[in-house]
């Protein structure tokens, strides 16, 4: 009874008081900045040949006023991704062959500051060779910067939600990101949550420099994190959802979607086991214990299970409608939970084990 009604009370804050991070948006509008400023788009790449074609060519597609380039980062690839981007004939596109990482580093990060190092403009767009663009997303991201005079604009891009795997575990990795790092608390000056998406991240050179470049952040696994944590100690950051880009990485298998949880789970938790016994123990009163309780508890405890139920499932609504999803995916929650927690536990036994994570064939064990 007494574990229930405190899911419940916890509950009641999380849709309440917890930055109503459960809502949908914000989106940013389709719009054309006043003062187009020059700008250099950074894709790191690394083993990204199926997709890199598409994604290459969006990005030149931009109908922006302004000038801009493409720097491609080719992260030693293996399957030929330079190679076919040296096939698109356009004089705005750059590829670097990426150099061997330092010690310290981390591979997307070490890309990502060979690109920046060559880009002499204003603005820098961040942006993943998985990652295909509207031709109006530049100029949106480049007005919303400009207009709410931001230091750093991302979003999080339309993601992969067609196998049953994907259905069933992807919106619910958007909707515990928000619940980490509720966007309105994100956006809001007054608050120190900061995070973004890595997927596009839209930041001025001038904030960039003052937190000592790319290099201060340089072992992040959660890298957008990181990098968005750093410019908002001194400026003004915004996080949203995007309707102009897509993120064309599938999922078809629910152990691709725990490798990915795994990677970065631990890390999250700053690789500790008290953070690791404090989260399994929060997910299971706030998952586990009302089901439990509607289902086997007496009278006034299935009350209350059913009341606690039932706020979760309506605070995953808007996602769903985000995915157009069928409203009773939001039952699975506690199953698609305990996906999360095992994935969560499985991270911090392969660092404890001095395994690492395996991601895109580079293992990472030391940088944090």
């Amino acid at each position: 009874m007494m574990l229930v009604t405190l899911s419940l009370i916890i509950w009641l804050y999380l849709l309440f008081g917890h930055g109503y991070f459960w809502q949908e948006g914000p989106y940013l509008p389709k719009s054309n900045p006043k003062d187009p400023l020059p700008v250099t788009i950074v894709v790191p790449a690394r083993d990204e040949a199926e997709t890199i074609d598409a994604v290459l060519r969006s990005l030149l597609a931009q109908d922006y006023a302004g000038p801009f380039r493409v720097v491609l980062v080719d992260d030693n690839s293996s399957d030929g991704t330079g190679d076919i981007a040296r096939k698109i004939d356009d004089a705005r596109l750059a590829i670097i062959s990426g150099a061997e990482r330092p010690e310290g580093w981390s591979g997307k990060l070490w890309a990502v500051s060979q690109g920046v190092a060559v880009a002499e403009t204003p603005l820098i767009l961040l942006t993943d060779a998985d990652i295909t663009h509207d031709p109006g997303h530049l100029a949106s991201l480049v007005a919303a910067i400009e207009t709410d005079r931001r230091d750093l604009v991302s979003e999080m891009v339309q993601l992969n939600c067609d196998s049953d795997a994907e259905k069933l575990l992807v919106p619910a990795f958007v909707y515990f990101f928000q619940m980490l790092y509720p966007f309105a608390w994100v956006n809001d000056g007054g608050m120190r949550t900061a995070a973004a998406a890595g997927g596009t991240i839209l930041l001025r050179r001038s904030a960039l420099d003052r937190i000592g470049g790319i290099e201060a952040v340089r072992g992040a696994l959660i890298d957008d994190v990181a990098l968005a944590r750093a410019v908002k100690r001194g400026g003004r950051i915004y996080l949203g959802h995007s309707k102009l880009a897509a993120s064309k990485r599938p999922y078809p298998h629910p152990r691709d979607i725990w490798r990915m949880i795994e990677r970065t789970a631990y890390v999250q938790l700053g690789y500790s086991p008290l953070r690791l016994v404090g989260c399994v123990l929060g997910l299971a009163l706030v998952w586990f214990v009302p089901p439990l309780a509607l289902l086997f508890g007496d009278d006034r405890s299935r009350v209350l299970g059913a009341l606690t139920c039932l706020a979760f499932c309506i605070s995953y609504m808007p996602t769903l409608h985000r995915f157009r999803l069928p409203f009773w995916y939001a039952g699975l929650l506690p199953v698609i939970a305990a996906f999360y927690m095992g994935a969560t536990i499985s991270s911090a036994m392969r660092h404890h084990k001095g395994e690492g994570v395996a991601w895109k064939n580079r293992a990472y064990r030391e940088v944090q």
